[in-house]
């Protein structure tokens, strides 16, 4: 049976911030961040989680943090509960692959989205505008075409419900400058190349993600999550074909079910069938398990 996590609720934690997938609790000159079984969909939740999601994603994102470590430092300072501090003890077991004591950062109000190939809100907007965020691109490419190059197409960070919004690399100088803004597309893009040059090794292509990034002791660091189905489009390689949307790893199959039933995407979310729960489920886990060449019991 496998353990569901929806909400944590650690009455003598204290808790900071409760995110579309992850509790974060105040542990003084730390967080404990909590990954729950949540799962959103056009920036709405879902009433019904996805059984050890949360663990998955992980896994997954310290997989990644490890070896994204050669390019910048990352916030984690582990993800293994028995080194958490003793206060979060009588939690052991609902924290267990699903957590990390991290870093204090301080986020910066951006979205660092990277697109190696044209799909989703960068395939809309491309076929009304022809540009993603204000880079203008071919005429005649089509919907999951692979890129030149990747793309740096960055976006707002909304609250909870609201739409992140993209926006173009001025916009990002406005916000947190210039310095900081062509380090931040630097890394990004960076990172983005090594994680999907490694993936495509393993059969899965990043289409496009986005990253996070805080300042920590006046250093630039990465945090939150790393290239996960949640914060990334994974395709399977092997049935790769452009002119059209994809088969996937991600919740790309949850966006596809909601869509064919019409909902209007507007909270709350329609219940989920058991069919499309387990599917979801499979595709979170098989991307874990081809990324990382190894078997998990979760």
């Amino acid at each position: 049976m496998v353990q569901t996590v929806s909400q944590t609720d650690f009455k003598n934690l204290n808790l900071l911030k409760r995110g579309k997938v992850r509790d974060i609790y105040d542990l003084g000159d730390e967080l404990l961040m909590v990954t729950t079984d949540r799962i959103s969909a056009f920036d709405v939740i879902m009433p019904d989680p996805i059984p050890g999601k949360g663990k998955i994603l992980t896994q997954i994102s310290l997989f990644w943090f490890k070896i994204m470590k050669s390019l910048l430092p990352n916030h984690v300072i582990s993800g293994n509960v028995d080194d958490f501090p003793e206060i979060c003890s009588p939690y052991t077991e609902i924290l267990r692959d699903r957590s990390m004591l991290v870093k204090k950062a301080k986020p910066l109000p951006i979205e660092c989205v990277v697109r190696g190939y044209i799909s989703g809100s960068g395939w809309k907007d491309y076929q009304t505008t022809g540009s993603i965020c204000g880079i203008k691109l071919p005429q005649g490419l089509k919907e999951s075409d692979k890129l030149s190059e990747p793309l740096f197409t960055p976006s707002t960070k909304e609250e909870i419900g609201l739409h992140d919004v993209n926006i173009d690399f001025d916009t990002v100088v406005n916000k947190i400058g210039r310095t900081l803004a062509e380090k931040v597309r630097k890394l990004s893009l960076a990172i983005y190349e090594k994680g999907a040059n490694l993936a495509y090794e393993h059969g899965i292509i990043i289409a496009d993600t986005k990253f996070e990034f805080g300042l920590f002791e006046n250093n630039l660091i990465l945090i939150d999550e790393v290239l996960t189905p949640d914060s990334s489009r994974f395709w399977p390689r092997a049935s790769y074909k452009p002119n059209g949307a994809q088969k996937s790893f991600d919740k790309q199959y949850l966006r596809d079910y909601l869509i064919s039933i019409n909902w209007d995407k507007k909270s709350p979310g329609p219940p989920l069938p058991e069919t499309v729960i387990r599917n979801t489920r499979t595709k979170y886990l098989e991307a874990l398990t081809q990324l990382t060449d190894a078997s998990y019991a979760f």
